[in-house]
């Protein structure tokens, strides 16, 4: 069941960045997993207390989730701009040649 999730994920990846480029899903898929990797590490570690009762352990998700998200936040946000830097300077040090196209009618 795992391999067939796997699949279907790498599936939708590939259909992402043939779709939008690829780094705009590189940058949305670090915007979702680096908060949804933050999180599960926080409820593990935390889990042995938060979750030894369950109705704290529900009463505390949410809320603990949403802290971590916008914590995340400024981390996400200087990945993406390091990204779009990358991508700006390797553009920007190709060399161009720009030309001018003359229809054959013209010529």
């Amino acid at each position: 069941m795992t391999y067939v999730v796997l699949y279907i994920a790498a599936v939708v990846f590939i259909w992402w960045v043939y779709r939008v480029g690829w780094q705009e899903a590189l940058k949305k898929m670090l915007s979702v997993l680096i908060p949804s990797a933050l999180i599960i590490l926080f409820n593990v570690k935390a889990g042995r207390l938060l979750f030894r009762s369950p109705v704290v352990g529900i009463i505390s998700i949410l809320p603990t989730a949403i802290f971590i998200y916008r914590g995340s936040l400024p981390l996400v946000t200087g990945l993406n701009s390091w990204i779009d830097r990358k991508v700006n300077e390797f553009v920007n040090f190709q060399e161009t040649v720009d030309a001018e196209v003359i229809s054959k009618e013209d010529a």
